[in-house]
């Protein structure tokens, strides 16, 4: 058994859709809708997007590389793997067994897929620790990579213009992390779940085949049971209560401040979601990090890619104490505070 000392992030890497989709582009696909106040509301101006036949399996495969590349190790160091997605190749195998065999992995490995989407990467990085500190693991792979362009109604116009395709894969280890997970919390709301859903596909409503019935809501915004249907005002007025009580429950479990804390990394959900949070919990501008304009919100990829610039501008520095903080379809959150 590992103490819980030393465990957390050895390295992170990134890969992210091989097309990029603009605002500008939206508008002229789509003349009918207003875009002029889309980068105020969601943040974003551009959004990666996975080139036709690419998936998720292929971008965490690249993502792997790169992690891979940047701590120089390989496959064959890593003997737990888990992949956390909501755009699996195919309904079975899981992702993480395919992306066992691309990336030829040892047979010991353990491998697993989780499905919590935006709360997937601090869900996952809370599993991969505990199976590190029970000796389970030494060293564990978390992928979390998502293609919600492919959830997503073309004609929905609340929602297209926020997601973008991406990948991120993480180690999680007891060498030397370079971000060091001091405690981590979870939390779930599972009468809320039609909040965020894609109805149609799965063992109780099958996927239509010819595609769902389309219809407007009130607003005029286009929805199918084939997609995503989101509650948008729903979900930020539970997030708003909900990821404000999280953190402040973590920082008083010990003894910390908003004042303490270097740097509040939350899933990117939008930039409406993440001033709501900011206010609730008056953290200084200096300390939210906001990093969506050019790859929207990233589902599952987005803590660990925003973490992976930071680090790579030199924004991440020894000494610092960082809040991690996910949420979003279950609905699910779930907090980590960091120690650098």
């Amino acid at each position: 058994m590992t103490s819980n000392a030393g465990v957390g992030i050895e390295g992170i890497g990134y890969s992210l859709g091989a097309l990029t989709v603009t605002n500008a582009q939206l508008q002229a696909e789509n003349p009918h809708w207003d875009m002029s106040k889309t980068i105020e509301r969601t943040g974003v101006s551009s959004r990666p997007i996975a080139a036709e036949g690419e998936t998720a399996l292929d971008l965490a495969v690249q993502a792997s590389a790169d992690v891979f590349r940047r701590l120089d190790i390989d496959a064959a160091d890593v003997d737990a793997l888990i992949f956390c997605t909501q755009t699996p190749d195919h309904v079975l195998p899981p992702n993480s067994v395919l992306l066992h065999g691309r990336l030829g992995m040892l047979p010991s490995v353990m491998a697993f897929d989780i499905t919590h989407a935006c709360s997937g990467f601090v869900y996952a990085l809370g599993i991969a620790r505990s199976l590190v500190i029970s000796g389970t693991a030494r060293r564990v792979l978390v992928v979390t990579a998502d293609t919600y362009s492919r959830l997503v109604h073309p004609l929905d116009r609340s929602i297209r213009p926020l997601f973008g395709d991406g990948a991120a894969a993480t180690v999680v280890a007891a060498q030397q992390p370079k971000l060091r997970v001091i405690d981590a919390s979870f939390g779930t709301s599972g009468k809320n779940a039609e909040r965020f859903i894609v109805k149609n596909g799965g063992a109780r409503h099958g996927a239509t085949g010819s595609g769902a019935l389309v219809e407007p809501d009130r607003s005029g915004r286009i929805y199918s049971d084939d997609h995503i249907r989101m509650d948008g005002i729903g979900l930020l007025s539970f997030f708003n209560n909900a990821v404000p009580t999280a953190v402040r429950d973590m920082l008083g479990k010990h003894a910390l401040a908003v004042s303490d804390i270097s740097l509040f990394v939350f899933h990117q959900a939008s930039r409406l979601a993440l001033d709501g949070i900011s206010r609730a919990l008056q953290i200084p501008e200096q300390k939210m990090v906001v990093d969506m304009e050019d790859t929207g919100n990233l589902v599952s990829a987005s803590i660990p890619v925003v973490l992976a610039k930071l680090i790579d501008k030199g924004i991440v520095a020894e000494g610092q104490t960082i809040v991690l903080c996910g949420f979003g379809v279950g609905l699910s959150w779930a907090t980590v505070l960091i120690q650098v």
